[in-house]
């Protein structure tokens, strides 16, 4: 617990998460009833990008169907609810998760042998063919005219999905936080910088793939479930390109490689959109200035800015090998 300690009071990154922790918790006794609702959606956003940091920054599995399983578990639990009644909104949730983790599952052992442009162009077809699924089934999705769907809460405050909201988006960081600890964990990050020598090394580099993919699935559906039920409508315009493209540039400002940094990034990108809104269609060229900005001088995303350690470069390179991080799973007496 000592060393423990000492090491958060060491660690830039761990007082930056504090800090901001605070301040998400007490930004809505500062600020009025439209950011607290722009904030409630801000989550919604940081759970997608964090998730997608793992899947395309960890693993490196460059997905875009990744809206599509938030869609997914959306729409689940919407029609389920809408059908049965909101007595069985905890049974549309967990159906909601657990079938968008079945796709992800039946997806990934289809696609996910599959690397770089060849994978992510799959996962964009995948994505396309479910939304023009969603516009056609008119009779149960109603297509492009918006599925009604009741919200959690009753009243008009939106204070409680933006607590909920971020309860959601801790629970999910700490899911993948410990999963990144493991020596799961281990193994993703040397598929992600050489995949053949990880292979090589006795790793079965199919099956971790596939499980980040499908617990990546079920938090982007329990993401879609929540803005299904705070929205309180839902259309095929969710897994529009350019809305993937958002949760992409929000995961890359503010950092490829860390889950923090993904939050950030959702903050930065969609506090600037609102804020933006009144220059219309111009506010997408300044998010892609920005976006070419942090590329050229922060590659390693805006939250590195505040979290920058100073580490021996030997170090450092000797941990980012793959056999390195494949040997040291395996003397702690892990079986691949």
């Amino acid at each position: 617990m000592k060393r423990a300690a000492e090491a958060f009071c060491r660690s830039p990154s761990a007082w930056a998460q504090l800090v901001l922790l605070l301040l998400a918790l007490l930004l809505p006794f500062l600020v009025g009833a439209y950011w607290i609702h722009v904030g409630a959606l801000l989550w919604y956003y940081a759970i997608l990008a964090s998730s997608w940091t793992l899947l395309a920054g960890f693993a490196g599995q460059f997905s875009f169907a990744h809206l599509a399983f938030a869609a997914l578990g959306g729409y689940a639990s919407a029609l389920i609810v809408l059908h049965l009644g909101m007595g069985y909104l905890s049974v549309s949730i967990v159906i909601g998760i657990l079938l968008a983790m079945g796709v992800g599952a039946l997806i990934g052992v289809m696609v996910l042998r599959l690397s770089g442009p060849y994978l992510a162009l799959f996962t964009l077809a995948i994505s396309e063919v479910f939304r023009m699924i969603l516009i056609a089934e008119e009779q149960v999705t109603r297509g492009s005219l918006g599925l009604q769907v009741p919200r959690f809460f009753s009243g008009d405050s939106d204070l409680p999905y933006y607590y909920l909201g971020l309860g959601l988006l801790l629970a999910s960081l700490l899911i993948m936080g410990f999963l990144l600890h493991t020596r799961t964990g281990l193994f993703l990050r040397a598929i992600r910088e050489d995949e053949g020598a990880t292979q090589a090394s006795g790793v079965n580099t199919t099956r971790y793939k596939i499980l980040v993919f499908v617990i990546t699935s079920g938090i982007a559906a329990m993401a879609g479930i929540y803005y299904a039920h705070f929205v309180g409508i839902l259309t095929p315009n969710m897994l529009i390109l350019p809305e993937m493209g958002i949760v992409i540039a929000m995961a890359v400002i503010g950092g490829i490689e860390s889950l923090p940094g993904a939050v950030v990034g959702a903050a930065v990108v969609y506090l600037l959109s609102e804020s933006l809104r009144e220059y219309g269609e111009l506010r997408f060229v300044l998010l892609g200035l920005a976006l070419i900005l942090v590329q050229r001088f922060a590659r390693n995303g805006l939250f590195s800015l505040v979290t920058r350690m100073k580490r021996p470069a030997r170090t450092a390179l000797r941990a980012a090998q793959p056999g390195v991080a494949v040997r040291n799973a395996t003397r702690e007496g892990l079986d691949s």
